[in-house]
């Protein structure tokens, strides 16, 4: 069997995908199965055991025409492969268009009429409720298709070689106890405010002195990360910018708990199974939350009644009211109720 997945991004929409791969390989072990995914996002799949190929996906050849004929010989490439399956789990139009372009026996996707996708789909799986998480709305496509949903699977496998390099570069992190802290997001109304990170440093090394604090984010990240850090530097280590996706992954393994923002690596924590205490304002922690954790995201005791938005930008006449209402002494009643 050959199985085709188009999930191109982001960080924490892949790893949402990952169980379809692995209950996949779990009732089709020797299927070959295939990954579409984001050019920058390919280091998270690289050497994966479950995949064969990964097919990248370059955002900008889609917008120029110059890039075209590119896209049309890998859509050639991919149709002459004959999939069996292919899985649209970004159901969105361009992942729709390119699914049915590649061909395949069968071509299934999650049914999201933003951008119409479903009526390229040859079959379309609606969410199970309106609050369901998305990885069981993934999860229900397994069900359509007549996988089940079996246990004993490894979310993220070990990286060798990048735990490795990490040991090499911060050895105090397996040597330590952690407390992680992610004050970056890709949008900036999901970032609880640094200064409230500076803050949430200082409680906690009173309330856990057992414990440092390492700062995670990538090389965009690097002034929050500076700045969460030098609220003591003899306790805290900054991360951000400093390690590989893959290096960030396996620091994620070394930490007792994660406190972090709407974001990927609060997923990859979750899937990694770290206890998270999660801060939510626009998004809505039940559909897009720390999977098997959803309860540990905190908001605001008195959100405003536009939250959640689900918008990128903040239009409420008190800026990021929803965020900002979550104050420091909460993160660390979470924090300990969850480190006992």
């Amino acid at each position: 069997m050959k199985i085709l997945i188009l999930k191109p991004s982001s960080l924490g929409d892949v790893i949402h995908a990952l169980p379809v791969l692995r209950l996949l390989r779990l009732e089709f072990p020797e299927a070959q199965v295939d990954w579409w995914i984001l050019r920058g996002l390919m280091p998270l799949l690289e050497g994966d055991p479950d995949l064969r190929r990964l097919i990248p996906f370059d955002r900008k050849d889609w917008a120029k025409p110059r890039h075209w004929p590119a896209v049309l010989r890998l859509v050639g490439d991919l149709r002459s492969e004959r999939y069996d399956w292919v899985l649209d789990l970004q159901g969105l139009a361009r992942s729709a268009v390119f699914g049915r372009a590649c061909g395949g026996s069968r071509f299934v996707g999650v049914r999201d009429w933003r951008e119409l996708a479903p009526v390229l789909h040859g079959e379309s799986v609606p969410r199970p409720s309106p609050q369901a998480h998305a990885v069981d709305w993934q999860r229900a496509l397994l069900t359509h298709l007549q996988v089940p949903l079996r246990t004993g699977w490894e979310w993220i496998p070990r990286r060798t070689a990048a735990a490795e390099h990490l040991g090499r570069d911060f050895p105090e992190l397996s040597r330590d106890r952690w407390i992680g802290l992610q004050p970056g997001a890709r949008w900036d109304n999901k970032r609880w405010p640094v200064s409230r990170f500076v803050e949430l440093v200082g409680l906690l090394v009173r309330s856990h002195p057992a414990h440092r604090i390492a700062v995670f984010g990538g090389p965009e990240d690097r002034a929050l990360g500076q700045a969460v850090a030098e609220a003591d530097r003899a306790r805290c280590l900054d991360l951000t910018g400093r390690v590989s996706l893959p290096g960030m992954i396996e620091a994620l393994r070394c930490v007792d708990l994660l406190v972090t923002n709407d974001t990927g690596p609060m997923h990859v924590a979750a899937a990694l199974g770290k206890p998270v205490v999660a801060l939510f304002g626009p998004t809505d922690p039940a559909r897009t939350g720390p999977y098997g954790q959803v309860q540990f995201a905190l908001r605001a005791p008195q959100p405003p009644t536009c939250a959640p938005c689900l918008k990128p930008v903040c239009r409420h006449s008190e800026s990021l009211a929803c965020l900002n209402r979550i104050t420091p002494a909460q993160v660390v009643s979470a924090v300990s109720s969850r480190l006992v």
